[in-house]
């Protein structure tokens, strides 16, 4: 797993309720084995949520057997790196914590993208 951050430092936690992660830590970590880089610490925002739902995930939903307990609007949560992308080329890419954001995130998007929509953790 891989733990450093956009800024090549020790990654923040970004949401432990809901839990988030691809390995379900906190913190957007990643490895070979997550195919999806979910690395990108967001904001959940309805205009995403309603997004991602129209591009065929559901993150609002409750899923009570993976226990997922569905997504609202300001929950921390991280976002596949490619989906986040998608979200800004369609203008409603939420809000990011850089600190919480793996290094990884660089392969896909460019730091100057994601600094603009950079907020402070909470």
């Amino acid at each position: 797993m891989d733990g450093i951050n956009v800024f090549g430092q020790q990654i923040s936690l970004c949401s432990k309720d809901p839990l988030t992660g691809y390995y379900r830590t906190g913190c957007c970590e990643t490895g070979p084995d997550d195919l999806g880089t979910h690395t990108v610490c967001a904001v959940m925002t309805v205009a995403f949520l309603e997004f991602s739902k129209s591009r065929g995930n559901d993150l609002m939903t409750p899923i009570p057997a993976y226990g997922f307990p569905g997504l609202k609007a300001g929950d921390q949560w991280c976002l596949c790196a490619r989906r986040w992308l998608e979200a800004h080329e369609s203008k409603v890419a939420p809000s990011i914590i850089l600190e919480a954001t793996n290094e990884k995130t660089l392969e896909i998007i460019p730091l100057e993208i994601l600094i603009d929509y950079s907020i402070r953790k909470k």
